[in-house]
């Protein structure tokens, strides 16, 4: 049999510490400590070579269940639609109209943070209600 891995996500972003905040917010992660030795992320990225800071970041869920995100710095742009995104879980388990109210309730509270709504993509009787939204460098995630 086989053994369970952990994972890691990886986005590729322009600015790591802007998007990995953000998803700090979304999923209720936190920064993970900086390294032995230095009191901050800021004194460490200040340690690397200038080509180095600000290249990465990461973020972690607290209770230590969930994935490790890692956003890592890439000369080019988003050109197309990314090819993996994230569905953040905030109606399970509710349908019809009271899904709907917290999927726009959570959907309110992130485009304050920065994140567009794409579109709503209405139940329709096989699936329920989720929104289609973009976070602060444009990648595509969905409230479910």
């Amino acid at each position: 049999m086989s053994s369970i891995r952990q994972f890691q996500v990886t986005f590729d972003c322009a600015d790591p510490e802007r998007v990995a905040r953000f998803w700090c917010e979304v999923l209720g992660y936190v920064v993970p400590p900086p390294p032995e030795g230095f009191a901050s992320w800021a004194e460490f990225n200040r340690s690397l070579p200038p080509e180095r800071q600000g290249s990465a970041f990461a973020c972690v869920d607290p209770s230590g269940a969930g994935p490790r995100l890692y956003f890592q710095r890439v000369p080019e742009g988003k050109v197309v639609k990314n090819r993996v995104h994230l569905d953040v879980r905030v109606g399970t388990g509710l349908v019809g109209e009271e899904r709907l109210a917290t999927l726009e309730a959570e959907c309110a509270r992130l485009v304050a943070l920065g994140a567009v709504r794409v579109r709503l993509l209405p139940a329709d009787g096989e699936e329920e209600s989720c929104i289609v939204m973009q976070d602060v460098e444009g990648n595509e995630f969905c409230l479910d």
